[in-house]
């Protein structure tokens, strides 16, 4: 007799075709993501670049993507994977201001 209950059973993706990515917009993801663990020294008199505002945001997208993926920011706290990974598809879909 042998126990069945141990056995895993195969994650199935209920829809594959759907890009993770797709959800990810500026206004309900990476203004918060900003807001918590960068503006207190990337804001207005603080360190470069100030991210305080959109425009600012994304003008220096690409460097705050590769300074978040690196870990090497935000200093004296850590992302988790899951914002990282918004950061770099809002990023790479435009850094548009959605």
């Amino acid at each position: 007799m042998s126990c069945l209950t141990n056995v895993e059973e195969p994650i199935v993706d209920e829809n594959p075709d759907v890009d993770p990515c797709s959800t990810i917009t500026y206004s309900s993801n990476i203004k918060s993501i900003i807001d918590v663990n960068c503006v207190q020294c990337h804001g207005n008199g603080g360190n470069f670049p100030d991210l305080t505002t959109y425009e600012n945001t994304r003008a220096n997208a690409d460097l705050v993507k590769s300074e978040t993926q690196s870990r090497r920011m935000p200093q004296g706290s850590s992302l988790t994977n899951s914002e990282i990974e918004a950061i770099a598809c809002w990023v790479d879909a435009g850094a548009l201001n959605n």
